[in-house]
């Protein structure tokens, strides 16, 4: 029986089982042999637990490689798999199973308590999965029944349109939406980035980005996998352990924020990053004054690219040419991207600035359980609406020039200001509220309230009553009072006047 994405991701590495797949931070060397018997042993279990072929499971953990273990046995199991934000509050957890009623949920062993009442609620099974420490230390219950079950497993069979994962994408009115990614989707973006940022099984990926993001998860691990090669598994970025094995990897991927971090510390040089075969960047733009000083230092120009949780990724740089600082390159292999009249879908001349919209394998099959949503985010011609302005200049290289919705990304992260500005509203003497995005040299951009308040506040006071409420980075880093918000004609909020005059807020 062929299960489309696990099969395909295991190829590589089943030509060689005792080859290396992963460098651990304990020291532990992880072959491909134990990822084949690993995956299949988290595959029984979640059988075990009821898991049948199309059932969800809901994963809120550490990053550990018992974590992207058990994401590839859900695949094998013939589940679909949805990642959650470490970050999540109780209350944003209990909306995400609530929505999307998986058959399990695993989270941290320390949150079990607190969250068991919200799976039980949605009809989960709870278990936990921590980070595994040293022998005969549980690593949660879930690693406990692995630990028990059998390493052989007979792959659930799956095609290419069935479900592999669900990545919750917050919307504008304040409800997330569960984008739908099918086995084709994933594969499909895995095997064009293996061919055209060149990798092989003689790569070894240094890894310090999380796995519950699209990022982490399906461009680095998956693009890897389907590779065959090597990577250095890091728990987070922290900028000692990355220069400690940076001269072991021959590829790293991050965001912009892993880049100013390093251009930061003076152990940045040509002779540290220079034997680097290829450095990529993504989840927020990345800054061509950042672009510029980290080749000026390594010798290395970031290749840059542009992705989102509906797609995987659309544009690359090219890895042979010119990586054009400021710009996102080019269309990928199979993918068709257009610039378009946001209201007409009329397709723009070269060098206009539009809505940037994309049709290809790679682009979601739809919302969960939104079909009215789902059918207003494409065209009749089956593009889909990214969202995002853009324009293709005349040499065919992408920019991405701003976001409709006024999308914020901070760190990496995408921050959807009307989740936020319902929060604040909420609040004791909050009349009403914006909030905003403005410049921020370590993440790129930083949350900022704008609040209107019919009696007087403390900035602190506000920003402390978000916390239970709000995930860390959707928190905002200042809040402003005001005493309106600044509107056109029709009511609208101008939020460009707003960031206009606060751009210099956290700089």
């Amino acid at each position: 029986m062929t299960n489309t994405l696990f099969d395909a991701l295991l190829a590589a590495g089943r030509r060689d089982l005792s080859r290396r797949f992963a460098l651990l931070p304990d020291g532990r060397d992880y072959s491909y042999e134990a990822v084949e018997a690993v995956s299949a042993r988290f595959a029984n279990v979640l059988t075990k637990l009821g898991l049948q072929p199309g059932d969800r499971v809901a994963v809120q953990v550490e990053k550990s490689i018992e974590a992207l273990m058990l994401y590839l046995g859900t695949v094998r199991a013939g589940g679909v798999f949805l990642p959650l934000n470490t970050a999540y509050t109780p209350a944003e957890v209990e909306y995400f199973l609530t929505d999307a009623k998986p058959r399990v949920f695993v989270c941290d062993p320390k949150k079990r308590d607190q969250l068991a009442p919200i799976a039980e609620a949605a009809g989960a099974t709870i278990e936990t999965l921590g980070v595994w420490a040293s022998e005969g230390q549980s690593a949660g219950s879930l690693s406990d029944k692995a630990l028990a079950a059998s390493n052989r497993f007979a792959t659930v069979e799956r095609g290419p349109e069935d479900l592999a994962a669900i990545l919750y994408t917050s919307g504008t009115t304040g409800r997330s939406k569960g984008a739908m990614l099918t086995h084709a989707n994933l594969l499909s973006n895995a095997e064009v980035l293996k061919e055209t940022w060149r990798f092989t099984e003689d790569d070894v990926l240094l890894h310090a980005l999380p796995i519950f993001h699209t990022h982490g998860l399906f461009v680095a691990s998956n693009t890897l996998l389907v590779a065959g090669g090597a990577m250095i598994f890091l728990p987070k970025f922290d900028v000692d352990e990355v220069f400690r094995h940076l001269g072991q990897a021959t590829s790293m991927m991050g965001v912009p924020t892993f880049y100013t971090r390093l251009l930061a510390d003076e152990r940045l040089s040509r002779e540290t990053a220079g034997h680097i075969r290829l450095f990529t960047s993504g989840s927020a733009p990345l800054l061509a004054e950042t672009h510029r000083a980290f080749e000026a230092r390594t010798g290395q120009r970031i290749l840059e690219r542009y992705g989102m949780t509906e797609t995987n990724m659309n544009t690359s740089n090219p890895y042979d040419g010119e990586r054009r600082a400021g710009t996102v390159g080019f269309p990928l292999p199979g993918v068709s991207l257009r610039i378009a009249d946001p209201e007409t879908g009329a397709e723009l001349p070269v060098g206009e600035i539009g809505m940037i919209e994309v049709k290809g394998p790679n682009v979601f099959s739809g919302y969960w359980q939104m079909p009215e949503k789902t059918a207003s985010e494409f065209r009749k011609d089956g593009f889909f609406i990214t969202g995002d302005l853009g324009l293709i200049d005349a040499d065919g290289y992408v920019s991405i020039v701003g976001r409709g919705k006024d999308l914020v990304i901070t760190g990496g992260f995408n921050v959807y200001p009307k989740e936020v500005e319902l929060a604040i509203d909420e609040l004791p003497g909050v009349v009403e509220s914006a909030v905003i995005g403005v410049p921020h040299k370590d993440f790129g951009e930083g949350v900022v309230g704008c609040v209107v308040a019919k009696e007087p506040l403390e900035e602190e006071a506000v920003i402390g009553a978000l916390k239970d409420k709000l995930a860390r980075f959707k928190q905002p880093k200042r809040i402003v009072f005001v005493d309106e918000l600044p509107r056109n004609t029709m009511g609208k909020v101008q939020k460009n006047i707003l960031r206009e005059r606060f751009a210099g807020l956290l700089s």
